[in-house]
């Protein structure tokens, strides 16, 4: 039987849990010392805000990401707290930190309203405790990401009236696949041996040679980001004999070979499966950065860097395909995750020879995205200036795979995604699952971030490569 989410309550109960957490967090920070003091206030006041922001504005969604960033840190500031208050002390914190926590993720439940097409949230505390790691992940980066205003909005609107004219002009627009020029093959890229957690790799590196088309706004600070400018990827392979490729494109904010290792580990899909892996850093990524952290700019507001940035990840890594297909592949298929599944859904409609393409919790329109999770005063900024959401969406077709056709068979497609993700709403991948003719898709019930502790995600992915003839159990 299909649940329904819960409305909008005006005075929903879960609130009283940060609200008490908080008190009770500040009640105990002048026992703490003066260091203890100024880590208590940080929990403290984050979860006592948003738990009177839940009774008295209840239904603005950023209460819940602070609310779970409260938690989060509450739970990982009582570990000291243990030693210095005493065990008891530091326990109850740590307790109603976590409480709180997963309350903030079931107040998130209560404020999205029913997907078409997209199974119903099942209400529990499991779930509750999943969404709330994706609620305090976007409260982290409320707090840290940079965001464009003022001249920054000025310029970005001219550039996208420019860009505009221009797309328009050249019928891109029209026909967004001919936006995308084919890159030369690459040949000879710099390998070398590398090793991280006890698994050795290749780090492969090459000139990217990408520029934006000759006349498109934005070229010249593009071609300024000079880490950007060479490509890495991380390759495990078979030394010996010829192996299926699986291209493992990694999510926002990833991009080194520790963390995308991990997201795509080689002891299931190399050592089980049997498949070689080439797991490309998208631009402005890992060693490719170029703010304080990967991925900085890429999807931060300013449209015609998002675009220069997805325009180099197809020119890249259709050059990395055509190494890897010199490389006696027999079958080449592609899998990614949030940001990652947008760029291999993306390369599935520029790439026909791709055995298979499976776009995990993909996002796919960056716009709603931005336009969802933007702080409201920059937002407004934003469209003061000329910045609507029509008008960047347009802009965007060259790059989103909602207005590509797809050129993978539809029964070598597939698609997982969260009923309750809170980074890429569920909306965005059942867009995808539409366009792309409704293939086989699994939904969980989970948020962004916990596919790999559902064992349909699993199975799907397993079954997708079985067939598509990739894998040693095919």
């Amino acid at each position: 039987m299909r649940e329904r989410t819960r409305g909008p309550v005006r005075w929903p109960p879960e609130a009283w849990i940060p609200l008490l957490a908080g008190l009770f967090w500040l009640w105990r920070a002048p026992g703490h010392g003066l260091v203890g003091f100024l880590f208590s206030v940080i929990p403290g006041c984050l979860l006592l805000g948003s738990g009177v922001s839940m009774l008295l504005m209840s239904g603005d969604r950023r209460i819940s990401e602070f609310a779970a960033l409260g938690g989060a840190l509450g739970v990982v500031f009582a570990v000291p707290a243990l030693f210095a208050v005493g065990p008891l002390a530091g326990l109850l914190l740590a307790l109603a930190s976590a409480a709180s926590f997963v309350a903030a993720g079931l107040h998130s439940l209560g404020l999205e309203t029913p997907v078409s097409e997209v199974p119903a949230a099942e209400r529990s505390a499991a779930l509750g405790a999943q969404v709330a790691v994706d609620e305090a992940l976007l409260g982290a980066m409320h707090v840290t990401l940079p965001l464009p205003n003022g001249a920054g909005n000025d310029r970005i609107a001219d550039e996208v009236r420019l860009a505009l004219e221009l797309f328009r002009d050249r019928g891109w627009l029209e026909k967004p696949a001919e936006f995308h020029r084919a890159p030369p093959p690459l040949v000879d890229p710099l390998l070398k041996r590398a090793r991280v957690r006890n698994l050795d790799f290749e780090h492969l590196s090459f000139e990217s040679d990408y520029e934006p088309h000759a006349d498109e706004p934005g070229r010249d600070r593009w071609l300024s980001y000079a880490a950007n400018r060479r490509a890495h990827a991380w390759v495990v392979r078979d030394p010996v004999r010829p192996r299926p490729w699986l291209i493992c494109i990694h999510g926002f904010q990833m991009g080194w070979p520790l963390i995308d290792l991990t997201a795509f580990p080689p002891e299931y899909f190399h050592r089980r499966l049997g498949m070689n892996l080439l797991l490309p850093v998208l631009p402005l990524h890992g060693r490719r950065k170029v703010g304080r952290r990967s991925g900085d700019g890429f999807i931060a507001g300013d449209a015609l860097d998002t675009i220069h940035a997805e325009a180099q990840a197809m020119w890249d890594i259709r050059r990395l395909l055509a190494w890897v297909r010199g490389q006696e592949a027999p079958a080449v298929g592609v899998i990614g995750l949030s940001l990652g599944g947008y760029n291999a859904a993306l390369l599935a409609s520029l790439d026909a020879d791709l055995a298979c393409a499976i776009p995990g919790i993909p996002l796919t329109d960056f716009t709603r995205v931005i336009y969802r999770h933007a702080p409201p005063l920059h937002l407004s900024d934003a469209i003061s200036k000329g910045l609507s959401q029509e008008a960047v969406r347009k802009l965007k077709r060259v790059i989103s795979p909602l207005d590509l056709e797809p050129r993978v068979p539809k029964e070598r497609r597939a698609i997982f995604g969260a009923v309750a993700d809170r980074l890429v709403p569920p909306d965005q991948v059942r867009d995808l699952w539409v366009h792309w003719d409704r293939p086989r898709i699994v939904w969980y019930q989970g948020g962004h971030l916990t596919f790999r502790a559902h064992a349909p995600v699993r199975r799907l992915v397993r079954q997708t490569l079985g067939e598509a003839g990739l894998t040693l159990e095919a």
